[in-house]
C-alpha cells in the first residue's frame, strides 16, 4: 500500500459488487420468509437495485474509460444522458410497482446521480492533491481515497431507502465493518504476536478484547436495565475465539506463505538478473577484445608461455560464470580460484601503467566452507573499472583473509572522474543493489556491508560467516 497506486476503479466495482450483492440478497429473503408479500414488490425490491447496478456498470466501466482514452468531451456527454434516461426509465418503473409517488423517485434518483458526480469529482481533486509529486509515495493517497469510497458508500445506502431496509444497513454498517474490526485486530495484534513469539504481547491483547467486550455489554445491559443482555458478550467473545480468529488464522497463514514464495521468487529472479547481468558484462567486447589483444601481444613479445597460461585462465572464468555461477552455494576456494583468474588477466592488461599501483594479498591459507557466488568480484570489478586512470596516479589495493568460519575482504582503490563522453548505461558488475539484496537473502545477521568513498578513495569492507 505504502509504494503502489491502488487500481481504484476496479476497487469501487468490487466494494459496489458487494453491497449491491447483499442489498438483493437480503431482500429476496425477507421477501421469500413473509408468505404475504406481494409478487410486484418483490420484483420491484430485488430488479430495481440490479438496475442501479448496471447503470453504474455501464458509466463506471464503460463510458468514463473511454473517454479517459479518447478525451471526447461531447461523446462523454451524450453517453452519459443516455445512460442516466434508460437506466431512470427502467428504475422508475420499478419504483412504479412498489407504489413510490413520482416525486419521492425523481428526489432519490437525482440524489444518487448527485452523490455520483460529487465523488468523482473528489476523487479528482485527491488525485491532483495527494499523488506524486506532491507525496512521494501513495500510502495517504490510497488511504482517503478507501475512506472516501466506504463514505459515500454509507451516504448511498441512507439515500437509497426505496429498496435497503434497516436489515441491510445493520449488515452493511454494522455487522460486515464489525468483523473486518476484529480480523483486523487479530491480525496486527494477535496473529503477528504469536508467531513472533511474543506470548506475553498476544496474551494481553487477547484478554484486554474479552475484558472490553464483557465491560461494554454489562454497562448495555445496566443503562437498558435488561440483564439478557448481558449474555451477548460470551457470545460474541465465543463466536471470536472458536469461529472468526481460526478461520482468519487459517487465510492469514496461507497469506504468509503467498507472500514468502513471492519473495523467494523475487530474490531468485533478481539473483538470475543479477547473474545475466554479470555474464553479460564480462563477457561484452571490449572486455574479449582487451583479454585477446593483451594475450596476442604477449605472443609476439614472449614465447606464448603467457598467453597460453592467460587462455587458460580466461577458459576457467568463462566456465565458471556458464556452470557454478548457476549455484546457490559453491567452494569458497572456487571463487577465489575465479578471483585470482580474474584479477591476472587485468594485471596483464594493466602491468605497464606507470601510474598504477596495485597491490594484492590473497589468503594462501585453505579457506574452507561455501558461500554463494559473485559476491567478491562485484567489489573488486568496480575496483579496476573506477580506479584506473592513464593520466593521474591510481591505486588499487586488495585484501582477502580467510578466518575459521568466516572471509574477510578489504578494496581501497583511487577515484577519478567520469568522462563525458561515457554512456551512463555501459554499466559493469552485477551492482551495489543486487549485491545487498543477495548477501540480506542468503546471509541474514551473518555479514558486514561497509562502503566509505571520499573525494579522492573509495573503500569496501565485507565480512562473511560462512556455512
Amino acid at each position: 500500500m505504502k509504494s503502489k497506486r491502488l487500481v481504484f476503479r476496479d476497487v469501487e466495482w468490487w466494494i459496489l459488487t458487494f453491497t449491491f450483492l447483499i442489498i438483493v440478497l437480503t431482500n429476496i429473503v425477507i421477501a421469500m420468509s413473509s408468505y404475504s408479500y406481494p409478487m410486484e414488490k418483490f420484483f420491484g425490491i430485488v430488479v430495481l437495485p440490479i438496475v442501479l447496478y448496471i447503470g453504474f456498470y455501464v458509466m463506471h466501466l464503460v463510458i468514463i474509460p473511454k473517454y479517459l482514452q479518447d478525451k471526447n468531451v461531447l461523446q462523454l456527454i451524450l453517453f452519459s444522458i443516455l445512460a442516466a434516461a434508460v437506466t431512470g426509465g427502467l428504475s422508475g418503473a420499478c419504483a412504479g410497482v412498489n407504489d413510490v409517488d413520482a416525486e419521492r423517485f425523481f428526489r432519490f434518483y437525482f440524489s444518487v446521480i448527485l452523490l455520483y458526480t460529487v465523488y468523482l469529482v473528489i476523487a479528482n481533486l485527491l488525485r491532483k492533491v495527494f499523488l506524486p509529486p506532491v507525496f512521494k509515495d501513495f500510502q495517504l493517497y490510497n488511504s482517503v481515497r478507501l475512506f472516501m469510497v466506504l463514505v459515500f458508500v454509507s451516504i448511498f445506502l441512507f439515500v437509497s431507502r426505496l429498496f435497503v431496509n434497516e436489515v441491510i444497513l445493520i449488515i452493511l454498517l454494522m455487522i460486515i465493518p464489525s468483523i473486518a474490526f476484529f480480523v483486523f485486530y487479530n491480525y496486527y495484534l494477535l496473529y503477528q504476536n504469536k508467531i513472533k513469539g511474543n506470548v506475553k504481547s498476544y496474551r494481553w491483547f487477547l484478554w484486554g478484547l474479552i475484558s472490553f467486550i464483557s465491560v461494554v455489554f454489562i454497562i448495555a445491559a445496566a443503562e437498558n436495565n435488561v440483564p439478557e443482555i448481558m449474555l451477548f458478550g460470551p457470545g460474541l467473545i465465543a463466536l471470536l475465539i472458536f469461529v472468526i480468529f481460526p478461520i482468519s488464522n487459517i487465510f492469514f497463514g496461507k497469506y504468509e506463505d503467498y507472500i514468502g514464495k513471492i519473495d523467494t521468487l523475487s530474490v531468485q529472479v533478481n539473483q538470475s538478473s543479477a547473474n545475466l547481468s554479470f555474464l553479460r558484462s564480462q563477457i561484452n567486447p571490449h572486455f574479449l577484445f582487451n583479454a585477446l589483444n593483451t594475450l596476442y601481444g604477449a605472443a609476439l613479445m614472449e614465447n606464448a608461455e603467457k598467453t597460453s597460461d592467460g587462455i587458460q585462465k580466461l577458459g576457467d572464468m568463462m566456465r565458471f560464470m556458464l556452470h557454478e555461477n548457476q549455484m546457490d552455494k559453491i567452494p569458497l576456494t572456487r571463487e577465489i580460484d575465479y578471483l585470482r583468474n580474474y584479477l591476472d588477466l587485468q594485471m596483464l592488461r594493466f602491468k605497464n601503467e606507470s601510474n598504477l599501483e596495485v597491490e594484492i594479498k590473497l589468503s594462501d591459507e585453505v579457506c574452507e566452507g561455501s558461500i554463494s557466488p559473485m559476491l567478491l568480484i562485484p567489489f573488486v570489478e568496480n575496483a579496476f573499472k573506477h580506479g584506473i586512470s592513464t593520466k593521474t596516479k591510481s591505486w588499487i589495493k586488495i585484501n582477502l583473509r580467510c578466518l575459521k568460519g568466516s572471509v574477510h575482504l578489504d578494496v581501497v582503490n583511487s577515484i577519478h572522474p567520469k568522462k563525458q563522453t561515457e554512456d551512463p548505461r555501459d554499466e559493469s558488475g552485477i551492482g551495489l543493489e543486487n549485491v545487498k539484496s543477495r548477501l540480506a537473502h542468503f546471509y541474514p545477521q551473518k555479514h558486514n556491508l561497509t562502503i566509505v568513498a571520499n573525494d579522492t578513495e573509495h573503500f569496501v569492507h565485507l565480512s562473511l560467516q560462512l556455512d
